[in-house]
């Protein structure tokens, strides 16, 4: 009987997202910068920049039940997590 396994992968934007969770494995994170021009008709040498980063984590769990991806499929996250499962 082949083993299952869930694999859970979270994208978030903020990384105290304050879930708790054991042994994640930490992904790249991804950062986007973006930069702007401060006055458009004055000063156009004057630039500024932001950027977003994006921390990644994968979670495995393994004997699953129903009970467990039931329980997946309704939690509650904050605002700006994105969960993937497979």
């Amino acid at each position: 009987m082949k083993e299952q396994k869930i694999r859970v992968k979270l994208k978030a934007f903020d990384m105290k997202t304050g879930a708790r969770v054991s042994g994640p494995i930490p992904l790249p994170t991804s950062i986007r910068k973006v930069t702007v021009i401060r006055s458009p008709h004055v000063n156009i040498k004057s630039r500024e920049q932001f950027e977003m980063r994006i921390y990644k984590r994968l979670i495995d769990i393994f004997d699953v039940t129903p009970q467990t991806t039931e329980s997946l499929k309704k939690l509650a996250l904050p605002a700006g997590v994105d969960v993937q499962l497979k």
